[in-house]
């Protein structure tokens, strides 16, 4: 009886020990919940103040005669974009003991690239991305935020073509011995990665608007203009360094990449046309002149040649990959008008070069029109930059031009 007397009591102590300790669990829940409801609420207050003092901020930056700040800050665009761009790649190959100088061009233009794409934001700053609807034709990302008087755009793009067109003329003791110019296809396709950085301040910034025509994040209610002044930083490679193009790159003198880094500065203007109530039409340009150009190139070599034909192809034997000499002991074997060649080429980096170009100029230039009504707006904007960069007796010249249509909602 005393056993069970002790087990009933530490029972009944246990019983009333869980008892008090789910009393003050339920305590600690809804005091945890107070807190968090609390934490929530102070959260959801910061956020509308900093919301808030954007807006205020926002529409204290512009005259309101002139630009409309929407009440709706978010946005949603849907974007269709058709990009067309140029490279020229030209040269020049000396052969001294013939008193033979070549000059020859190479030009890329591949067909015009459709993309679909999304740009998401607050106000004048968002994200968007863009997906190419042709194989091969590259991939977009983009960043942009503007203000009453500046703007910044960062964008990254990658693609590559095989499509060429070939020029060039031959001299023989300074007189042209023969012409020559073809399109088609190279072996292997060039890649051409770049990255583009573009910001610029706008002097009267609270009359003229640059993202009322580019991204609708204020509507232009009068015509007005502006001094820009901008600033860029573009930086590029050039890749056509696969053993399938050894011609090219014997042809460049053995340079078969080239990475550039080129700082840009201009003064431009732009100027808002608005005829009538939501509607608006832009243009602006600015020439600018690179004060910082850097050009790496890097160069290569292979087991072929454009050397004259004088021993026998059969006699060259195997090519050793470890010593880089064929089996006679001839270190490149001359190619062949059948591109036979292509089969067993091989290629290896030699080196680089640094070099600090003169100065450059280059242009960019837009345009843009929109028309909003009600919480949706639709605009088509195009742009157009130049950048060219040379290494002697290595130029390229890079042409980058686009059109996009795009429909948005505010939200």
């Amino acid at each position: 009886m005393i056993i069970c007397c002790l087990l009933f009591a530490l029972n009944a102590a246990a019983q009333e020990q869980m008892a008090t300790d789910s009393v003050a669990a339920q305590e600690q829940m809804a005091t945890d919940s107070v807190r968090t409801e609390k934490s929530s609420t102070g959260l959801m207050a910061k956020l509308r103040l900093v919301q808030q003092f954007l807006d205020n901020k926002a529409r204290r930056s512009v005259d309101p005669h002139y630009i409309e700040v929407p009440e709706k800050p978010w946005r949603v665009i849907l974007r269709y974009k058709e990009t067309a761009v140029n490279v020229d790649y030209s040269n020049s190959l000396d052969f001294p003991e013939y008193n033979e100088h070549v000059d020859w061009k190479m030009e890329f233009e591949p067909p015009v690239a459709a993309s679909v794409g999304f740009w998401v934001g607050y106000r004048g700053t968002g994200i968007s991305y863009s997906q190419s609807l042709v194989k091969n034709a590259g991939r977009y990302f983009s960043i942009s935020t503007t203000g009453a008087k500046y703007g910044l755009n960062f964008r990254l793009r990658r693609f590559s073509t095989d499509d060429v067109s070939l020029s060039g003329k031959d001299y023989i003791n300074g007189q042209v011995d023969y012409e020559l110019s073809g399109q088609g296809k190279i072996l292997s396709p060039v890649w051409i990665r770049s990255t583009y950085i573009n910001g610029y301040y706008v002097f009267n910034g609270r009359r003229y608007s640059q993202a009322a025509a580019y991204n609708q994040s204020v509507i232009q209610r009068r015509s007005a203009g502006s001094l820009l002044a901008g600033a860029t930083w573009y930086q590029s490679s050039f890749d056509m360094s696969a053993p399938e193009n050894a011609l090219f790159t014997i042809g460049s003198k053995g340079i078969g990449r080239i990475k550039v880094h080129q700082a840009n500065i201009g003064v431009g203007y732009g100027y808002n046309f608005v005829p009538f109530r939501g509607f608006v039409i832009n243009l602006m340009a600015m020439p600018t002149i690179s004060v910082y150009n850097r050009v790496k190139a890097y160069t290569y070599d292979f087991n072929y040649d454009l050397s004259d034909i004088t021993i026998d192809p059969d006699d060259y034997g195997e090519w050793n990959s470890e010593a880089r000499t064929w089996a006679n002991g001839m270190t490149h074997k001359p190619m062949d008008d059948d591109l036979e060649w292509v089969e067993d080429v091989e290629i290896w980096e030699t080196g680089d070069e640094t070099s600090y170009g003169r100065l450059q100029f280059n242009v960019d230039v837009r345009l843009g029109i929109a028309y909003n009504w009600g919480n949706y707006f639709i605009g088509l904007q195009s742009q157009f930059n130049r950048f060219s960069y040379k290494k002697n007796p290595t130029k390229v010249v890079l042409i980058d031009g686009y059109a996009r249509l795009s429909l948005g909602v505010r939200l």
